[in-house]
Order: structure tokens, then sequence, then C-alpha cells
């Protein structure tokens, strides 16, 4: 650590040395002064442009503001106000977009998705996961989002290798506000939120902060939430830089919905939930997920003169929960391996006797790390020097809370290990403009990673100590003339696996996988109508895989496959036809292949599994299209509707691109219609009606599915997360001025 604190000391002492060039010139008049700092307060924070794309940067990106966000923020999570971007698909386990949700970007799923939060990594260390639901309502607090399709640029956290999410709460405020917002929605669904924030005091303070609670009973069966999170900003603004203190927290209780449907149930119990059914009379309540996440953040940003500008921030992300679940018909000595001959409620027992018993498997984590970057700006040259250190200590185990029987005492501990992860990055961008049409940009970045795994819940002798050095180049041009931008470029990215892949045998332990990216397209903008096309190549070398193959302790883990590929073109078009007209949309075109790969299924007949290879099939959960439009209609400056339309194409559950294995496509049209009740300087109040699938549309937008041999006979389970169909939100949102 002492060795990564030294790299930003470093940093640090560079940028005092070279702010001996001329101070920054400030006029001796007031509102001059004013003016001139108000101007570097709102700059986007420089923690965000050092990992943001910029306007000419040679990548494939999309900038929602934050009305874009507050348009669609009436209730749902994150990945649903994100939905109609391009090449984007959402899920959602409890059918509603409330509770657990996910989403993929050109088919690459939540692991493959770098996503930060004012520059400082979200994703979960271990599985790599983006768990939303434990940031109840954070798009409330959202001032931009920047979504980087394929690669893009060197940013913190894990290895982008579908996307990466940039997410900035940062910004800075100087009026003061106050703002409800309380939305109703089917399901029993609720949402009330209350933000303000104070405004410039003394010329040099703000605070900002948000309470939030939602919940809802969910489309599936027991699919509950329960949700609340709060989120609070300080801030010193001086002349020359500020420090900002973030907190903010989200707990989260929701029956389990994560199992899918059967698709034998799928026609006659579309809602069917199999979780806490292992209890024989009725489902077990109490089957939830439980979790709570606390963020920290420390942020200081410093212009040191009209060239050069530091930043650096310090974090902790403390997060604790479990989720319990009935099981029904399991051998004592799974759980208890020296369960003594005795009795429970009176029965005798051995360590073969079989029972039934709750668990708990609880995880306590903290993650804390530095970011910093350092940016200096002089004629047609650019350079941003950054990096980051983290370590994520995170203890697993698991509880049985009502099992009691001699020698063993309330909440005995059947598994108790635990992870460190060390991740270390370093990078430097440089942009330059070649002529004044054509700019210039090279990024590299060093990164090492290293695991230290004390056992696993199944496998508590499996040691793994695993080092990582991945080296992560990438390079473009942008030229720009009087309507239109090009663009080009080539990025490398590594990416190492995560827990559940090294839950394998010693001598199986999985390679790192690498991807190489190739992105070039143009937009368009003559007068108002505005359009482009992207086109990306996208190879993978060793991408892990789901093969159906069974580890020496009886689980699915992912495999290494030598070779798979993504390749497509994304259209995007935006056009305001006329003064109250406008229309925006997008389309992905796509193959994503893999060249070769042996899938395993369970052999019960003959004991052990079966093996197929497979040549050129489909990569699971990768539709070849997407398209979403949006047509917007401004009747007066009272009323608004928007007309909202996607299709998704067929995608396949596994990569044998089995035609009896897949999620039909689905074709859904939205109307959101608002209306400004009052609009005046101090005060506004707007209602907001959202019907979704208006059509009543029934689609599956995620599943997963396995096979098995017996009697002779091959049989495919298909399980699947279906959507609600036709459902409404009304939301009314007052702000005070």
């Amino acid at each position: 650590m002492t060795k990564l604190l030294g790299t930003f000391a470093f940093l640090f002492i560079v940028a005092n040395s070279m702010a001996q060039t001329k101070p920054l010139s400030i006029s001796k008049r007031k509102d001059s002064a004013r003016l001139e700092t108000d101007s570097i307060r709102n700059l986007p924070p420089l923690e965000v442009r050092s990992v943001r794309a910029s306007e000419n940067s040679p990548f494939a990106i999309s900038n929602l503001n934050k009305a874009s966000i507050q348009q669609l923020n009436y209730g749902q999570d994150l990945p649903f106000v994100l939905q109609n971007t391009p090449s984007v698909v959402v899920n959602s386990d409890a059918g509603t977009g409330v509770g657990y949700t996910g989403l993929r970007i050109r088919g690459s799923d939540g692991t493959r998705i770098n996503v930060t939060l004012n520059g400082i990594p979200y994703n979960d260390a271990e599985s790599m996961i983006t768990y939303f639901v434990d940031l109840p309502d954070f798009s409330s607090s959202l001032n931009s989002v920047q979504i980087q399709r394929g690669v893009g640029t060197s940013t913190n956290g894990s290895g982008a290798f579908g996307a990466s999410i940039n997410l900035a709460t940062n910004n800075y405020n100087p009026e003061k506000y106050l703002s409800l917002q309380s939305s109703a929605g089917s399901f029993n669904t609720l949402k009330n939120t209350l933000q303000l924030g104070t405004g410039l005091m003394n010329n040099h303070f703000t605070i900002d902060g948000r309470v939030s609670n939602i919940s809802s009973d969910g489309y599936m069966d027991r699919a509950s939430s329960k949700l609340k999170s709060f989120y609070v900003s300080s801030t010193y603004w001086g002349d020359n830089s500020s420090l900002r203190l973030n907190i903010f927290s989200g707990w989260e209780k929701t029956y389990q919905s994560w199992y899918g449907v059967p698709e034998e149930f799928l026609e006659t119990q579309r809602t069917y939930n199999p979780a806490g059914m292992e209890k024989s009379d009725t489902p077990y309540k109490n089957q939830t997920d439980n979790y709570n996440q606390t963020h920290y953040q420390l942020f200081y940003n410093k212009k040191i003169n009209s060239k050069l500008e530091w930043n650096t921030a310090v974090f902790l992300t403390k997060g604790k929960g479990y989720y319990e679940e009935y099981k029904g018909g399991v051998l004592l000595s799974d759980y208890v391996a020296k369960a003594p001959t005795n009795s429970i409620n009176g029965i005798r027992t051995n360590p073969y006797t079989i029972i039934d018993l709750v668990r708990r498997k609880w995880l306590d984590n903290n993650f804390y790390g530095q970011v910093a970057s350092l940016v200096f700006e002089e004629g047609s040259n650019k350079f941003t020097l950054g990096g980051a250190w983290n370590t994520y200590d995170g203890l697993h185990y698991g509880r049985l809370p009502y099992l009691q029987y001699l020698g063993i005492q309330p909440d005995f501990n059947y598994y108790y290990n635990n992870a460190i992860k060390k991740d270390f990055n370093t990078y430097i961008k440089w942009n330059h403009q070649l002529t004044t049409a054509l700019n210039s940009f090279v990024d590299i970045q060093y990164r090492n990673v290293s695991h230290i795994m004390y056992g696993f819940d199944r496998n508590a002798n499996l040691m793994v100590k695993r080092n990582f050095n991945f080296f992560n180049p990438k390079a473009g041009l942008f030229y720009k003339t009087k309507y239109t931008n090009y663009y080009t470029s080539l990025a490398i990215a590594h990416k190492e696996p995560n827990r559940d892949d090294f839950e394998t045998a010693t001598n199986e332990q999985p390679k790192q996988e690498i991807l190489t990216d190739i992105e070039t397209g143009f937009t368009t903008k003559k007068g108002n109508f505005e359009y482009g096309a992207n086109i990306y190549l996208m190879y993978y070398k060793d991408q892990l895989v789901l093969t159906g193959k069974i580890n020496d302790i009886g689980a699915y883990t992912r495999t290494n496959v030598p070779n798979s590929k993504r390749i497509g073109i994304e259209l995007v078009e935006n056009w305001k036809l006329n003064s109250f007209i406008t229309s925006s949309g997008n389309i992905t075109l796509s193959q994503n292949k893999i060249d070769a790969f042996t899938e395993y299924f369970d052999d019960y007949d003959a004991g052990g599994q079966k093996a197929i290879l497979h040549k050129n099939t489909n990569i699971t959960l990768s539709p070849s299209l997407t398209a979403n439009h949006s047509l917007g209609i401004q009747f007066n400056k009272k009323w608004n509707m928007n007309l909202i339309s996607k299709y998704v194409s067929k995608q396949y559950l596994d990569n044998t691109q089995n035609e009896s294995r897949t999620l039909k496509a689905y074709f859904l049209q939205d109307i959101h219609l608002s209306h400004n009740i009052v609009s005046k300087t101090k005060w506004a109040m707007q209602i907001q009606l959202y019907a979704n699938n208006i059509f009543n549309k029934l689609y599956e937008p995620n599943g997963y599915t396995y096979s098995y041999v017996y009697g002779g006979v091959t049989t495919t389970s298909n399980n699947y997360f279906p959507m609600a169909g036709r459902n409404y939100w009304v939301s009314l949102k007052i702000d005070l001025k």
C-alpha cells in the first residue's frame, strides 16, 4: 500500500512543481471574481472528466443529462432509465423494474460492464456484477450519465468487456431547492422521494441531500421489494479548489425471485415463483434477500493554474447482509460435518439423517481505496495521468439460525471463509490536435489484480492465490468537418476471472480473457436532423462462457473458449421535425459468434457427463437486432407526450444455438404523458402518466437452461423471467426554488 500511496503522492508533487507557472488571474472586482469562480465550479467535475470520453474521442458514446434522466425516473431502477439507449436490453427478476434488475449492452452482461460512481468503482469486486438494487433511487441524485460502448477509455475498476457506465452526482448547485416526488404504480408500487439543496452559502458551501422509499408487491408471486436510501453531499468551494464529502446508503429487503419460471408453467402459471416452495405446506414466508450498503467518498479538486488541474478521492464502501432460504430433504452431514447421534425435536439423528432446515448465507465486506488524476492542457495537447488502487475484503459465511441440538449453538456457522482482492491501475491519456480538423488520441493503461481466497462454500479446502498483470493500450483518430464528425479506434482490454470461476479443481484454474475492439463511425448534423453510424468488431480470446461442465464439487462453472466475436453496426437518429414534434431512435444489427466449444450435460444413466462439440454458434442472450424509437409531441407549454417503441429479436439461452432453447422476439410500446400544472419562478408542479407495454405483450427478456439424460431420454429444462404485461404509473412532482 505504501508503494501505491507513493504513486499518488508523486502526482501531487508533480502538480505543485508545475504550478510555478503564471498563476490564474482573477479580477479584483467582486462580480468578475464571482463570474470566473462560478465558471470553474460549473465545469464537469474533474474526477468525471478523467474517466469519461470527451466530445472528440474516437469511441461510441451516449450521454444523458439530468433532464433526460428525470424524464424516465418515476420509480423503476437505473437499468430501465437507460433502456432506450443503443444496444441495451434490460430485465427484472420481479417483472416490474423494481428490485433486482439488470442490463446487457451488445449482449454483454453486467459482469462485463464497468460501472463507476463519480469515477469510483461500483461493480462487486468478486462477482463483478453491478447490484443496482443496493442503491435504490440513485437515479434521483444523478446529474449525468455516460455510456461508452465497447472498451472505451481507461477507467477505474473491472475491465470494460462490453461497455462502461459512468454515473455522476458531483455537480455544482448554486441555488437552493426543494423537490418532492411521489409515484404510484401497478402491483402496489409506491415511491416517495424528498430532495433538497441549500444553494451556495457564504459563497463557499453547498449541501445537497435526498431520502427515498420504494415498495412493491412485484409482478411475480411473492416478489415483493422494500427499498430505502439516502444521499448527502457537502462541499466547500474555494476560488480554485473544492472539497466534497458524499455519504449515501441503500437498504433492501426483497423476496427471492431469481430462480425463474420453468417452461411447463409459463403458459398456465406465468407468475409462478419456485422460491420458498421446498416447504411442504405453504411457501416459506421469509425466503428473502437482506442487504445494506453504505458509501463514503471524499474528493479534493484543485485548479492549479490555467493549464493544470489535480484531483484525488478516497473511498470506503461497507456492505453487509444475507439471504435466507428454506431447504427441504437435505443431508445433515452436508451442513454439520461431525453431527453427533442425538435428537432434534425428540427424533433420533445421525450424520446421515435427512432433515429440513433454514440457512442464511452472509456477506460482510469492506471495499476501500483511492483514485487520482492530473490533467495538463496547453495548446494542441491535453495529457491525463491517473490511476487508482483498491482493496476488497469479503467475509463469506453460512449460518443455521434455527437448527439446535446437543453441541450445536444457535446461528451455527456451517462454512466460514474470507477473500481478499487487490486492484491497482495507472494510465496516461494524450489528446493531440494534429490540425484544426484532426485529433489523435492515445491511452495506455497498466493494471494489476491479485486474488487470495481462503476456501469456498462447497470447497472449504481450496485456497486460491492468483496474480494478473494487464497492459491495455488504446489509440484512435477523430476528424471534424462542418457537418460531420468521423472517428476510428483500436483498443485492447484484459479481464480477470470472477470468484465462481476459481471454484474449480486446482489444475483447472481459469485463464484471463482478452478483447480486441475496433470501432469506427460518424455523426452528421444538419439543421434539425442528426444521424450517425458506428461499426464495431470485438474479438475475444479465451472468453469465459458457460458450457454445462461440472467441476470437482458438482458446480457449473464457466470455461475459456479460444475464439469468439461480436460484429455489429449501431445506427442513431435525432430529428426535430418542427417546433412540437421530435423523433429519436437507434438500431443495432449484430452477429455474436463462438467459433467452437464443447457442451457438457449430465448423464444420470451412465454417470458423468456427455460432451457435444459445437461450431460457429450464437453467444448466449445476444440478440442480432435491437431497436428503439421515441416520438415526442409537445402539444403546448403544458402538455407533452412520448410514444416509445422497443424491439428485441430472438435470443438463445445457451451457446448451442438450439432452437428449442430460446427467448422469443418481442416488440413493446409505451406512452408517457406529462402535464405542467404550475410553472412559476418560485415553484412548479408536474404530473406524469406512464402506460407501459400498452398492448399487453407477454415476453421474457432473460432466462437460462440446462439438459440431462435420464431413462435414455435427453431432457432440456428452460427457465424464464417474465415481465409484467400492461402496467401503469402516475407521478406527481413539486419543485420549490
